[in-house]
């Protein structure tokens, strides 16, 4: 009897230990980890892309790379997160760009600038935080609003998930961005 308690404490013990030394041990992302939430952004897929590079700094990660719509370059932070999208649209020869985003609160001073001067164009005009949500949702598809027709933004409370809408050539976008970081968490044509 004691010989059986003694190795079932062993047991729990050693148990205890190794499920304690895997807490410990810190998330490592690898550079294709990086890749794969850029190549994500941009809604590329591997076959897509050409010229990839991908550099590491002290606290993130530089990524770029080509497709046929135009060239990405990326700043994505050694926790996975994106810190700043560069996008420039190929047109034939000539490469010109179309949006940037800039690290947040630069972002956000754009924002509220871009939203006054939508207001005077179109008779639909949507708050500051709608705005962010679109602005996430048209850098996702690498695209700036002036390229778009038809943008729609509508809250779900429930949910806290803001629906973008918008049509570019002819294809109907829909995005869910999330109200509180807006990073948007899925891109649907149709």
């Amino acid at each position: 009897m004691v010989k059986r308690r003694k190795r079932n404490s062993f047991i729990i013990l050693a148990s205890t230990l190794l499920l304690t030394g895997c807490g410990n041990s810190e998330l490592e992302i690898t550079q294709n980890d990086i890749l794969e939430v850029a190549r994500d952004d941009a809604n590329a897929t591997k076959k897509e892309c050409s010229n990839v590079s991908i550099q590491e700094e002290k606290k993130y990660y530089t990524v770029s790379f080509d497709t046929n719509t135009g060239s990405y370059e990326y700043k994505i932070g050694k926790d996975g997160i994106i810190q700043e999208r560069n996008y420039k649209r190929s047109n034939s020869e000539e490469k010109e760009e179309v949006s940037t985003s800039e690290p947040v609160e630069k972002k956000k001073e754009e924002t509220k600038t871009e939203t006054k001067k939508e207001e005077k164009k179109e008779s639909t005009s949507f708050d500051e935080n709608q705005q962010a949500a679109i602005d996430a949702a048209l850098a996702n598809a690498g695209l700036g609003q002036e390229d778009v027709i038809g943008i729609g933004c509508t809250l779900d409370e429930a949910t806290q998930q803001y629906t973008v809408t918008f049509t570019f050539q002819d294809i109907k976008n829909t995005c869910m961005v999330d109200a509180t970081t807006f990073s948007v968490l899925s891109s649907v044509q149709s």
